[in-house]
């Protein structure tokens, strides 16, 4: 998987890092062009840049991982598929209206072993993202992840997705074609689905237009990823009448890695490396695909009654909620 480009882009939080880097860079170059020994200064800096970045990640709030999930670099579904699958072989459409390039899928092979891959992808620049519809799927993108999953469960594959999307498409054509129910009967068929199910929340997880694709028996997320009912931005609106209230409403929503793992919502949490996987997007391939292995291995020997008790009861067991009880109100005489 080759190293995703190096720009300028850099988030707030990042900026004390980019510092020091353009230091380094050019305590390099000087020592090139006048053939100068500053090894000694070099190794200082590189260690400030380590210190630096250990002690920034170790205190990011939800909403700066928030944006490390957005982050414009960070490895997409097309990336960790040509980093850790072989022998891709996509297919198009939902045969019943098009195909939704926010979704691609279709069988792969994960070391020897065949699988069903279903992603949710964004775009890169404007082109991309208006080719992707910047990673929003429409109702025939699950209709479409639903008719692969269908043909993996009819030939024995293993399903593992990629979900990696602000949310489904909330336009009207996509309402007229009845997201809400394509996104419903996804739930349903893969609660049931007579196969293994690997998800994994590989940057945003956004609400249904995640859960679309996330039904699964083991459900994983990147350590700087997020999954949640709905994005922070959208929770301001709601409560506080104001976007501009988000970080406040990303801690409030507990959709980080860590709260999600200790709530059971995930069964695991993948590392990155320091700094976020857009750093170092080879290795946090690596990591990615170990774990799937893994947790396939383990799927694989579970004979198909229990593996859909187990799905099932995952689902039931999640949270218990209770209502407390409402005063009731006597109705005023001659009322």
């Amino acid at each position: 998987m080759a190293a995703t480009p190096k720009s300028k882009f850099a988030l707030d939080f990042e900026k004390p890092l980019r510092e020091l880097e353009t230091q380094l860079q050019s305590l390099r170059q000087l020592s090139e062009q006048q053939k100068l020994d500053v090894s000694g200064e070099i190794r200082a800096i590189e260690a400030k840049i380590e210190a630096a970045k250990a002690n920034i990640h170790k205190h990011l709030t939800p909403w700066q991982k928030v944006q490390l999930a957005r982050h414009p670099h960070r490895p997409y579904a097309l990336d960790y598929l040509a980093a850790i699958f072989e022998g891709f072989q996509e297919l198009h459409g939902d045969r019943l209206y098009r195909d939704d390039q926010a979704i691609i899928g279709g069988p792969a092979m994960l070391d020897d072993q065949p699988v069903m891959f279903i992603g949710q992808q964004k775009g890169r620049n404007t082109k991309e993202n208006l080719h992707r519809n910047f990673g929003c799927p429409n109702p025939e993108g699950y209709r479409k992840a639903l008719r692969l999953m269908r043909l993996a469960e009819k030939f024995h594959l293993p399903v593992i997705s990629l979900v990696d999307t602000p949310g489904a498409y909330p336009g009207i054509g996509a309402e007229e074609r009845h997201v809400a129910e394509a996104i419903a009967v996804n739930l349903r068929e893969m609660s049931v689905l007579e196969t293994p199910i690997i998800t994994c929340v590989i940057g945003e997880g956004g609400s249904g237009g995640a859960l679309g694709i996330a039904v699964a028996d083991v459900v994983l997320i990147l350590e700087n990823a997020y999954y949640s009912v709905i994005s922070p931005e959208g929770c301001a609106a709601i409560l506080w009448k104001d976007r501009a209230h988000a970080p406040r409403a990303a801690e409030a929503l507990q959709l980080t890695a860590d709260k999600l793992f200790e709530a059971g919502i995930v069964e695991g949490i993948v590392p990155e490396p320091l700094g976020g996987a857009h750093l170092d997007p080879a290795t946090a391939a690596k990591t990615l695909k170990d774990v799937l292995i893994t947790q396939l291995a383990r799927l694989k020997k579970l004979p198909m009654k229990e593996l859909l008790e187990e799905r099932y009861q995952k689902y039931r067991k999640l949270r218990v909620y209770e209502e407390s009880q409402l005063s009731v109100v006597k109705p005023m005489a001659g009322v």
